[in-house]
């Protein structure tokens, strides 16, 4: 079944991914050092919103933790233990050692669960490209390294003091000779129409080019006969069909006649026969997404998913598995299960879970059916998180309501941990609050959140509390008064909701339509066309 998990990658692999179970996997690994990935959420008037909510951090040190995942893999030899030696040899205890440590049991996970005509590309950006692919020859073997495929992911840039980076690297590599391939086109080039497809029918308006019936090279069968007096075998050629087919041809208007007596006539080649140029190496046709982008969703390593089409389409067959690890937003899922792939996604922040979880709602409704292995399923697994990371049960529990997170800066959240907003008149987009308390709850919580309420001009607000709530915080909410919504329904302005009511399936009283997060667009036709982060 479609899983999405929560958790370390390398733990999950271990635990729930069986050997020889995927047919294709891509990888996005962040690596930059020194810099934090922040999510930057739209406003609700379209523009970024100052809040962010760092996501992840990608800043590699050399600590005990690398250490370990180096000693774990150098101590089982082989091929990988050679070159993370190698590595340690020419970079020292480096952040860069400190983040191949930590890629290298990954990629021998990925390994163990690839079938054996499967495949994986792992997409990186050149600050750490050559040292994965020397890491990738060693797990997958250098005879099995497909391409290097470079993504044009920006337009022309400026830097005075070097060649502009505008490019992305995808390693393709097959686990076994025999791998998933099927063919894909790209549109022809204006020029290259206009060069070789110069001719227009008169009749269709259908553009054609004008090719070859004849090879080089004599030949004994129907081929090499004469057809039509004209003998090929006498100029040392043949024709590329049987004069039966020729004969056909000739009747559906296909062969072009020369003007010139002795000419060997041509066959005409139709424009819109041609599946276009097969795809290369270099891709320079899907561009980033830019801020009007439909699909942009914001997420700081967001791909197009027209990029993941294209290597979904090339490397699995409708009801293959493909995994990603690292799915972040969760665009390689979006785009396998509208491809009718089965698929597996992994990230380790309940955030991203949450926004996978809504753009799979907003592109497929109903229909897309799927699990979660890792999220809290209980009240005891909640009170854990809780312990173990409140930020993440903060974000977790937040997910429950389909409210956004804000960002948390010691001292500065101003008693807000999340937003909600709503419409319930074309006009005008409102909001609500929420709270979130994992410790004991008390009534100045809910004083507080009121505060909150009228301070920021919200329609309502919402405490969501770990440990059930007592009797004069209820007394409290309910002396609060109501949101009227146009149609005259009142709404309590407080509202106190347990995460064992919302395991329950109880939800928040929303007037209309949340808008909180933007929307991924529905589901297209798959028809063919003309984070986890590393510990």
């Amino acid at each position: 079944m479609n899983t999405l998990y929560y958790g370390d990658n390398l733990d999950i692999l271990r635990r729930y991914v069986k050997d020889e179970s995927v047919d294709l996997i891509y990888l996005d690994p962040p690596f930059n050092s020194n810099q934090d990935y922040n999510v930057l959420f739209a406003e609700r008037n379209g523009t970024l919103s100052a809040a962010q909510i760092k996501a992840f951090g990608d800043t590699w040190r050399w600590d005990q933790a690398a250490a370990r995942a180096y000693q774990e893999v150098v101590e089982q030899g082989g091929g990988v233990s050679d070159a993370l030696q190698a590595f340690r040899k020419f970079l020292g205890t480096s952040d860069m050692l400190a983040y191949l440590a930590m890629m290298a049991p990954r990629l021998v996970e990925l390994r163990r669960v690839l079938k054996p005509t499967g495949s994986i590309y792992l997409h990186c950006d050149p600050t750490a490209s050559h040292y994965l692919k020397l890491l990738m020859d060693a797990v997958f073997l250098p005879r099995h390294f497909q391409n290097e495929i470079v993504w044009q992911r920006t337009s022309a840039r400026s830097d005075s003091h070097r060649w502009n980076h505008i490019h992305d690297v995808l390693l393709f590599y097959s686990k076994g000779e025999q791998y998933t391939w099927n063919p894909q086109f790209t549109a022809y080039d204006p020029e290259y129409v206009e060069k070789f497809y110069r001719f227009v029918e008169a009749q269709t308006g259908r553009r054609y080019a004008s090719d070859n019936l004849t090879a080089a090279g004599t030949r004994e069968g129907s081929s090499g006969k004469p057809w039509r007096g004209i003998d090929v075998k006498s100029k040392g050629i043949h024709w590329k069909y049987t004069v039966e087919t020729l004969e056909e041809l000739d009747q559906e208007g296909r062969i072009i006649w020369p003007e010139k007596e002795g000419g060997v006539p041509r066959y005409k080649r139709y424009l819109d026969e041609m599946p276009g140029r097969a795809i290369q190496s270099l891709i320079t046709d899907i561009p980033p997404l830019s801020a009007q982008s439909a699909e942009k969703l914001s997420y700081p390593t967001q791909k197009p998913e027209a990029l993941l089409e294209r290597i979904i389409k090339a490397s699995s067959n409708e009801g293959d598995v493909v995994l990603d690890p690292f799915c972040g937003c969760g665009t390689a899922v979006v785009v396998a299960e509208r491809l009718k792939r089965k698929w597996i996604g992994i990230d380790i922040t309940h955030l991203a879970i949450t926004l996978i979880r809504h753009r799979l709602k907003d592109a497929f409704g109903d229909a897309v059916k799927y699990q979660i292995v890792g999220e809290p399923v209980s009240l005891p697994d909640a009170q854990e998180l809780a312990r173990n990371d409140p930020y993440q049960f903060q974000w977790w529990a937040l997910g429950l309501v389909g409210a956004r997170p804000v960002e948390q800066k010691k001292g500065s959240d101003k008693g807000i941990d999340g937003r909600l907003y709503f419409h319930d008149e074309p006009s005008s987009t409102k909001q609500m609050i929420f709270s979130v308390k994992s410790g004991q709850p008390g009534v100045a919580h809910v004083r507080d959140l009121r505060g909150v309420i009228e301070r920021e001009k919200a329609e309502s607000g919402v405490l969501i509390t770990l440990e059930p709530p007592t009797q004069p915080m209820r007394s409290e909410a309910a002396s609060g008064d109501f949101y009227q919504a146009p149609w005259g329904k009142r709404y309590p302005r407080l509202q106190i909701l347990t995460i064992a009511d919302l395991l329950a399936g109880k939800t928040v009283a929303i007037p209309r339509e949340n808008v909180t997060f933007k929307k991924a667009p529905k589901a297209r036709s798959s028809k063919p066309r003309s984070s986890l982060l590393l510990f």
